[in-house]
């Protein structure tokens, strides 16, 4: 007994190793990579602080505590906590909201809009994540050998363009290599941070919050401006909880402050120590800290490091329209899964190739990492200052003896975020606009989606059919021989498409099948628990109910094969799938807000096809629509 119980603890010790080391490359990517410019920003750039030592202590104490507060209290120690099934994430928080808000329409409402809002930012940050990260580190050409610097723009896009292009291929056998690498990362990151801190111990006095708040007394416009370089640091810090599905609370709080704390942050205290001794290095710290024979290798570590920092960003672009799309925020999307054994690894194709163009105009655009900086803390500082008032609805909402001293927590870090927000806003019109710009698009998106649908859904709710009684009046009906599966987005009424048909057609098939596919506020749902049968004439019609996650993709074929399983099998040559369309006519005077309805209609035409999204055989679909008219 004694030996069964060590062999298991030493398995739950190897896989825990296991999950912490896949955390490394997954979750702390983009946060690992921020001290390549972070630090920097704030003594150069439009709002370039004056060098001194004062400002170095202040500023690096202001990172720290920053580090601490946002990073280490609220993410990793607290939000972490607010799980919806094991998932994380601005829309997975939406989900546990609405349970939590099913009975408050007004809170309910509110936690809407602040979460879609957040989502919206989050694809902001999603394409200019990978052009400061890979920009960034090949920047370091340019501090080894002057003469390549107008190479680095070209080499940026070169990488870049390579990244995007192999994500058809998924992320499952490269993705075994994130962790090591990103392991190797930080650990040389901190061993240079110590060498140069030996160098000059006096540097680690920035530890003390004094002068943090020292800095904020005697400088307290100086302090507002650093504030936005000061949050470069904690950018990827969000990442936590988004991909805290993917390996669990523990391993990521083990990977924390295990490695990634420490790493970080002798770092950065090596980066002040190295431009106290010397003063021209704050060009560019982060590659000055290695010896020159060094330089260029660390050039190359630091490019593969930020491409795992963007192949992770990109992967959660992903995964949130997926989300976005099951919540009914966005038009039904094909998904193709790049992995047999892990669901979360997808691929959206034309969203891929839409990020790459955004992307690359962005490098173009912005040319630096220096001004690529501008537009990038707007983004993720609204974007965290959002997500803890959601917290706050759900804590006010949940209650528990803790909940006053958890709310002035979350009071203490949301007034901190809203100052971030505010010093990033200083930078609008040096490039902060785009994410702002980026954002309100998507959001105008979301929401009109979401509303257009809302309104097609209440017309059809007023010319429904209730399904109780019906079945009784179709033994008049001339049967054709096969099968005809009608989707019905109601359980409880007869689909409009069975109603169009035995208009026109006056036929109806053998046997009858109302599929209703429903999304569930949670991740996944297990195959078992997927179906729901109902027989309502014997041998004859069905009712099928089958259940997915918002992080999963409906397939038909696959839906036939477990209905077979449980006895109700099919001849898909003999199957007809029909499938319903509702759209909503160009108006015929215009309004104030004629825009929005162009704009579904626009959304609604180039939708990806239900055939596609069901995965539905194309030979074997009848497509019927109406048209309302408003």
């Amino acid at each position: 007994m004694a030996r069964h119980s060590l062999d298991a603890s030493d398995n739950h010790h190897k896989g825990l190793a296991a999950l912490s080391l896949g955390a490394l490359g997954v979750v702390f990517g983009d946060i690992g990579t921020s001290p390549l410019y972070a630090f920097k920003e704030a003594f150069g750039g439009e709002h370039a602080l004056p060098m001194n030592e004062a400002n170095v202590l202040g500023v690096l104490s202001l990172i720290f505590w920053a580090v601490m507060l946002i990073v280490s209290v609220k993410y990793v120690s607290f939000v972490l906590r607010f799980d919806n099934k094991g998932e994380g994430g601005v829309l997975a928080l939406l989900a546990l909201a609405s349970k939590v808000f099913s009975r408050n329409r007004k809170l309910s409402r509110v936690a809407t809009v602040i979460a879609v809002f957040a989502a919206s930012l989050f694809y902001g940050d999603a394409v200019i994540t990978p052009a400061i990260s890979v920009l960034s580190a090949v920047e370091g050409i340019s501090v080894a050998t002057p003469a390549l610097e107008r190479w680095v723009v070209p080499a940026t896009i070169a990488i870049l363009i390579g990244v995007f292009s192999l994500q058809p291929y998924g992320t499952g056998k490269i993705g075994r290599l994130f962790g090591p690498i990103t392991l190797v990362w930080f650990f040389i990151i901190g061993a240079l941070g110590v060498m140069s801190i030996a160098a000059t111990p006096s540097i680690l006095r920035a530890l003390d919050p004094s002068y943090a708040l020292g800095f904020a007394v005697h400088a307290p416009g100086l302090t507002f401006v650093a504030l936005g370089s000061v949050f470069l640091a904690l950018t990827g810090g969000e990442a936590l909880y988004a991909d805290m599905g993917h390996f669990g609370r523990k391993p990521i709080r083990i990977a924390w402050f295990g490695l990634v704390l420490p790493a970080l942050m002798l770092n950065y205290l090596g980066q002040g120590a190295l431009v106290l001794r010397n003063p021209a290095a704050v060009k560019n710290p982060f590659y000055l800290l290695a010896p020159a024979e060094l330089l260029l290798p660390m050039v190359a570590l630091a490019t593969i490091a930020t491409v795992i920092a963007s192949q992770a960003t990109i992967s959660g672009a992903f995964s949130v329209t997926q989300q976005a799309s099951r919540l009914g925020y966005l038009p039904r999307i094909p998904v193709t899964h790049t992995s047999e054994s892990e669901r979360g690894q997808i691929y959206i194709g034309q969203l891929n190739w839409l990020m790459l163009v955004i992307v690359v105009l962005l490098v173009l655009g912005f040319g630096s990492s220096t001004h690529l900086a501008a537009a990038y803390g707007i983004a993720v500082s609204a974007t965290m200052a959002l997500e803890t008032a959601l917290v706050a609805l759900v804590v006010m909402a949940v209650g528990g003896r803790a909940r006053v001293y958890l709310l002035g927590v979350l009071l203490a870090v949301f007034l901190v975020e809203l100052l971030f927000f505010a010093s990033n806003s200083t930078k609008i019109a040096a490039g902060g606009w785009f994410p702002i710009l980026c954002g309100l698009t998507i959001f105008t998106l979301l929401t009109t989606w979401k509303r257009g649908s809302e309104v097609l859904s209440a017309d059809s709710a007023r010319r429904n059919v209730p399904l109780q009684g019906f079945c009784e009046h179709l033994s008049d009906i001339t049967r054709v021989p096969g099968t005809a599966i009608f989707f019905s987005a109601n359980r409880q009424v007869v689909p409009a498409t069975l109603l169009h048909n035995l208009k026109h057609n006056k036929v109806l098939h053998e046997r009858v099948v109302f599929l209703t596919v429903t999304t569930e506020d949670v991740p996944k749902v297990l195959d078992e628990e997927r179906i729901e049968i109902e027989m309502l004439v014997p041998q004859s019609v069905y009712q099928v109910v089958v259940r997915y996650g918002f992080m999963e993709d409906p397939d038909a074929i696959h839906v036939l094969k477990l209905l077979g399983q449980r006895g109700l099998r099919f001849e898909l040559e003999e199957t007809t799938f029909f499938l319903g369309k509702s759209t909503i006519a160009r108006a015929e005077h215009r309004g104030l807000f004629t825009w929005r309805r162009e704009v579904f209609r626009w959304m609604q035409r180039n939708a990806p096809s239900a055939v596609e999204y069901f995965n539905l055989p194309p030979d074997r679909v009848i497509e019927l629509g109406t048209q309302l008219r408003l």
